[in-house]
């Protein structure tokens, strides 16, 4: 009787530190839509116990629920099995595990899986599949094809991890190219920024993706500018599967890597016009106009400037508004600020032009 009171009382403490802990709690991820298409926040690449993650499947999906992810994908290494003495192989089991929580918790949850081969020629995430299995197969090529028959979205995972030599395009990537059987590419993989990944995307109309590759339990309780989860924003038509696969087949993407947003132009330029919120002066004397910038979104922006006016440097740090002076106050209409975003990257090294457009009162 009293080991049953101790016991009730312990799952009673726990389940009152649970909201403490953050358990129950959703925390945005700020970026915002743009005209015609909902931005969605996805991680793409995770691992469970079964294959070298150290975490049950549901607990992925409560992870990425807590830290306000919209899409995540399991990827369980399909050849690498290390906890194989303890969890059977079985490619489809993770999924499965976690539909029940991905349901409960309104996370669109896509099957998926790593196909895991000596680098080179690297890992491949292949994600919208219907049967893991058949990509058990001895020759790296034939899963890749497999996967392309159950209509999957294939990506590159990490290229250059174990360095730029053995993360070369050699010619059995360009048979998966030439095959359309590869369609993006890693340009973040957890903390690490990948360059060549990133050239290759423009050359060659490769999707881009940032993931975090998670493998050990996540305590982050939110994102942030500091402290986030690397991801992709993937901007949709519809916040459905089929419109996620409609969204990455077409290269509609934005990666947040560390401090770093990196995508094409065509695609960040749009989305920094929509974070960076544009106030009229509010104060003017006869030298200088004052304007407040708000940043709506996570990611702090590092403007440098490339114009005549405006101050040489601004820090527009993440969801805060900054004040700024211009030194224009004779100016009668509208003004222009030109700068260069350094930390959002259009190619490798190159930042994104962009022109802030004071109104005038």
């Amino acid at each position: 009787m009293r080991k049953t009171a101790v016991v009730c009382s312990f799952v009673l403490v726990l389940a009152g530190l649970l909201p403490a802990l953050g358990a129950d709690v959703r925390r945005a991820i700020h970026f915002p839509d743009l005209p015609d298409y909902k931005t969605v926040a996805c991680d793409l690449h995770m691992h469970t116990v079964f294959s070298d993650g150290n975490v049950w499947p549901p607990v992925r999906v409560a992870e990425a629920w807590r830290q306000g992810l919209d899409v995540i994908a399991i990827t369980d290494h399909i050849e690498y099995q290390p906890h194989k003495d303890d969890v059977p192989t079985k490619h489809n089991r993770s999924h499965e595990l976690a539909q029940g929580a991905a349901k409960t918790h309104g996370v669109m949850l896509v099957k998926s899986a790593e196909i895991t081969r000596d680098t080179p020629p690297g890992h491949f995430n292949a994600i919208f599949l219907q049967d893991i299995q058949p990509l058990d197969t001895p020759e790296v090529l034939d899963a890749i094809k497999q996967a392309n028959q159950q209509g999957a979205f294939v990506f590159w995972n990490h290229q250059a991890w174990k360095g730029e030599e053995k993360g070369q395009w050699l010619d059995v990537h360009t048979t998966m190219f030439q095959n359309k059987w590869l369609h993006g590419m890693e340009v973040y993989n957890g903390d690490e920024y990948f360059p060549s990944a990133h050239k290759w995307c423009l050359e060659k109309n490769l999707t881009m993706l940032g993931n975090s590759d998670i493998h050990d339990p996540d305590l982050r309780q939110q994102n942030t500018s500091a402290d986030h989860r690397t991801m992709t924003l993937v901007f949709v038509k519809e916040e459905t599967p089929e419109g996620l696969k409609e969204a990455l087949m077409a290269g509609r993407t934005v990666v947040w890597g560390k401090d770093q947003l990196i995508g094409r132009k065509e695609w960040l330029e749009p989305l920094v016009k929509q974070a960076i919120v544009v106030s009229p002066p509010h104060h003017r004397t006869d030298k200088a106009v004052w304007v407040h910038l708000r940043n709506a979104c996570n990611a702090d922006i590092q403007l440098e400037r490339t114009g005549n006016l405006g101050p040489a440097k601004l820090e527009l740090s993440a969801q805060s508004t900054s004040l700024v002076q211009i030194p224009a106050g004779n100016a009668k209409g509208p003004l222009e600020l030109k700068y260069t975003a350094k930390n959002l990257l259009v190619a490798p090294g190159v930042g994104l032009p962009l022109t802030l457009r004071i109104p005038a009162r």
